[in-house]
């Protein structure tokens, strides 16, 4: 249970760092951020096991970039679509 609630902390947390980085207004719910960044963060650690670099000694500076990275590219594409899609209710 402390794990989920991590994983939507962290997600919480990159996902708004993700729409700070974007410019212009990202109009999509706090729920929806908070999943993006969770899904940015799934896809960072993945990557970075894959690339090699998920543990290293010290902080993992590259993996907790490619997870921004990855939250930032989420947001990019889903915000549009979702304001798009509620744009006319």
């Amino acid at each position: 249970m402390f794990q989920l609630l991590w994983i939507l902390l962290i997600g919480f947390v990159l996902g708004v760092l993700a729409k700070l980085i974007l410019r212009g207004p990202q109009s999509i719910p706090w729920w929806l951020t908070m999943l993006l960044g969770a899904a940015g963060a799934w896809l960072g650690n993945a990557v970075s096991g894959w690339v090699g670099v998920r543990h290293t000694s010290g902080i993992d500076w590259i993996r907790h970039l490619l997870q921004l990275i990855f939250a930032v590219a989420l947001v990019a594409f889903v915000a549009p679509a979702w304001n798009r899609s509620h744009q006319n209710r």
